[in-house]
């Protein structure tokens, strides 16, 4: 099935939610050639985006009731803990006949929400850009959830999002939350955690000598990429995903686990965990042709914040990556197995995760380092605090909470972010390229 130009003249897109995500689906979308594309956002909005979105080849509307009155394909671009609002306010408004998507991260609540609210007389499908609204989507993954949708709709939808130039990952939406839970929850708990711990050490980690090199630098870089971001982006993947807070909590036991090995300083018992959980998740890859993931410590230091000359490096115990393999194997997870869904993120941690468990001698350093280097000990110690905080915030399910927790570290950072997203851009933007050839 192909789209023509008359079709795409005739068809009428309409998104509800003009957020980052939102909007730049909607550029590209007018952009492609799809002539009557309908926006809105918030009522109280209507006449600003008037304003600033004039000559942009979008039809501005006052709000969801009129999109969706004439829409034949809807997005709702909204957070996942507002779909059922939104949706319940404007679902029974749709268009008879019409497909309908959903773009949170969380598709349990999504789809609850469309099954409850829309008619029965409009299609269902959902997708999810696993990547934020700054990183160009061409290569990147997009999750598409054939819900309830006869084979010409679904084909239609695929036509219209082929404008992002995306990877189609078709997917349940069960498949797509138990992925979502490894893949994002539990990799965002990890740099949350860290920006914690050394918020709470009042430190900034480029400023010390254990926080040096290509590792690091990921470490560092994406942490701050995080915090740069609105708070609610990444409290509706852990709090609303319920398979989310199961990998959190292990995670966070995870760490547990090996911080108390570690200060009793039990090294056989703590060697013989890492190196079983390491062979679990990398045995197979260790022995393999397969191109790794990450690059290089010598092109990964091109993206350093630090002032720290690298041969005044100290070792690092990188208790985060331990205990993040521990997780896996308790878990019985194969990460490998869901990389068909990786964000820009989860390739990154994959990344230095492996390039320490497949490189013995330097995970030899970080087991010796966990359990005798002084240096590293207060760092572990509030990284250890830190997840056991936002694990327990998770399964509370308090957003008040995490907004609290997420703002109060983000503010300890913010000098830095402008600088930080710049070369942290840079840094996704080669990994992406050299490993993707």
């Amino acid at each position: 099935m192909t789209v023509s130009e008359h079709e795409k003249g005739e068809v009428e897109i309409g998104i509800i939610g003009l957020g980052e995500m939102g909007l730049m689906y909607a550029k590209r979308i007018v952009k492609a050639g799809w002539k009557r594309v309908n926006v809105c956002d918030r009522p109280s909005h209507y006449e600003q985006l008037k304003v600033q979105l004039k000559g942009s080849g979008l039809n501005v509307l006052r709000d969801g009731h009129a999109v969706s009155r004439k829409s034949d394909f809807i997005i709702y671009s909204v957070e996942a803990e507002n779909i059922d609002k939104v949706v319940a306010e404007y679902g029974p408004s749709t268009k008879v006949g019409s497909i309908v998507a959903g773009q949170t991260s969380v598709k349990e609540p999504e789809i609850r929400a469309f099954e409850k609210h829309l008619p029965e007389d409009v299609y269902i499908v959902s997708c999810h850009s696993l990547h934020g609204p700054t990183v160009d989507p061409e290569g990147q993954p997009l999750v598409m959830i054939q819900h309830r949708a006869t084979k010409a709709k679904f084909e239609l939808a695929l036509h219209i999002f082929s404008c992002l130039k995306s990877k189609f990952v078709v997917l349940s939406y069960e498949e797509h939350d138990r992925i979502m839970a490894d893949t994002q929850a539990v990799t965002h708990v990890a740099f949350l955690s860290m920006g914690t711990a050394w918020k709470t050490q009042k430190q900034f980690p480029w400023e010390t000598p254990q926080y040096v090199g290509g590792i690091e630098n990921v470490k560092v870089h994406m942490a701050l990429r995080i915090y740069s971001n609105k708070w609610h982006v990444y409290a509706g993947i852990a709090l609303m995903n319920p398979t989310a807070k199961i990998q959190i909590k292990q995670y966070s036991q995870s760490v547990s686990d090996l911080f108390k090995l570690m200060i009793q300083e039990k090294e056989e018992e703590f060697t013989a965990r890492v190196k079983t959980a390491g062979e679990f998740v990398f045995g197979k890859t260790r022995n393999s042709s397969r191109k790794p993931i990450l690059l290089s410590d010598s092109i990964l230091d091109r993206f350093s914040l630090s002032s720290v000359p690298k041969d005044k490096r100290k070792p690092n115990s990188h208790l985060s990556l331990l205990a993040m393999v521990d997780c896996w194997y308790s878990l019985k997870i194969n990460p490998y197995e869901h990389l068909m869904c990786q964000t820009p993120l989860f390739r990154l941690w994959m990344g230095i995760t492996e390039y320490l468990f497949c490189n013995l001698d330097m995970l030899d350093e970080a087991i010796h380092s966990a359990l005798y280097s002084k240096d590293i000990r207060a760092d572990d110690m509030e990284f250890y605090s830190a997840t056991k905080g936002w694990a327990e915030c998770v399964d509370i399910g308090n957003t008040v909470t995490y907004q609290r927790r997420f703002e109060d570290t983000a503010k300890f950072f913010e000098p830095r972010f402008e600088e930080c997203n710049k070369i942290g851009r840079e840094m996704i933007r080669t990994i992406v390229t050299k490993t993707n050839k």
